[in-house]
């Protein structure tokens, strides 16, 4: 994977996993008694915080692994500490 590519599949992964995170947290407000108390009909302000934090702390990952993620740096590194 070079240039752009290796940019989309990053994202595209975490994207595809803050997804499942989004259903996770929308399943425990449903599902916990606890966390259903406090939003009932899930437009409350504890649900609308708990999926912007979880929005926000995916957006910062997904920009930090694009930037650091580069496969064929790791494969040459490998390569020259079998060698």
């Amino acid at each position: 994977m070079q240039g752009a590519w290796r940019t989309a599949y990053v994202l595209c992964a975490v994207a595809a996993l803050y997804f499942n995170v989004f259903v996770l947290v929308t399943q425990l407000f449903v599902k916990v008694p606890s966390l259903h108390a406090l939003a009932p009909n899930l437009n409350e302000a504890p649900f609308a915080m708990a999926q912007a934090v979880v929005l926000v702390g995916y957006l910062a990952w997904g920009i930090v692994l694009a930037r650091a993620y580069h496969p064929a740096a790791a494969v040459d590194a490998d390569e020259a500490a079998h060698a």
